[in-house]
C-alpha cells in the first residue's frame, strides 16, 4: 500500500463542504472521476457498513472509523465489491484490508481546508493521484455553488 495525499482550499463553509462529501446528491458528482456511476450505500455512522459501488456493481467495502461532522471522515476498508458480491477472502481483497480513507476539514469562515488521506495498491497510485485531483476540483465547485 502507498499512501495518497491531497489538500485543497475550498471558498466556502465547512457546512457546505461536509454536504458535498456526505449527501448522495452531491457526492455522486465528484464520485463519478473515479468511475462514471459510483456512489456510497451507508448511512455514515461510526462502525456501519459503507459501500462504495459504481453502475457495474464493483467497488470497495469499508466501515466507518470516524464521523466528526464538518471535522473528520474517516473509513477503513475491509473488502471489494465484485458484480454485486460482496468479496472478503480473495488476493485483491485482502490487499485492500485495513486500507483507510481519511478525510480532514479546518478552517475559518469561508474557507474550508480539506485534507484527504487514502491507502491504495502502489500500481494504481498514479492514475489515482490524477482521478484524486479530479474529483478534488469537482468537490470544490460543487461545494461553492451550493445556495444556501
Amino acid at each position: 500500500m502507498k499512501t495518497i495525499k491531497k489538500t485543497i482550499d475550498i471558498n466556502t463553509s465547512k457546512e457546505n463542504v461536509w454536504k458535498v462529501s456526505t449527501e448522495d446528491r452531491y457526492n455522486r458528482i465528484w464520485f463519478a472521476e473515479f468511475m462514471e456511476g459510483t456512489h456510497a450505500v451507508t448511512d455514515w455512522r461510526v462502525n456501519s457498513k459503507v459501500i462504495f459501488k459504481d453502475e457495474h456493481g464493483n467497488g470497495l467495502i469499508g466501515k466507518i472509523a470516524a464521523n466528526k461532522p464538518q471535522e473528520l471522515l474517516s473509513i477503513e476498508y475491509t473488502g471489494m465489491l465484485l458484480n454485486n458480491k460482496e468479496d472478503y477472502e480473495s488476493a485483491d481483497a485482502l490487499a485492500t484490508k485495513g486500507g483507510r480513507e481519511i478525510y480532514e476539514l479546518s478552517g475559518k469562515e469561508n474557507v474550508t481546508h480539506l485534507s484527504v488521506l487514502g491507502d491504495l495498491p502502489e500500481e494504481l497510485f498514479n492514475t489515482m493521484s490524477n482521478a484524486w485531483d479530479k474529483a478534488l476540483n469537482k468537490l470544490k465547485t460543487t461545494a461553492e455553488n451550493i445556495k444556501n
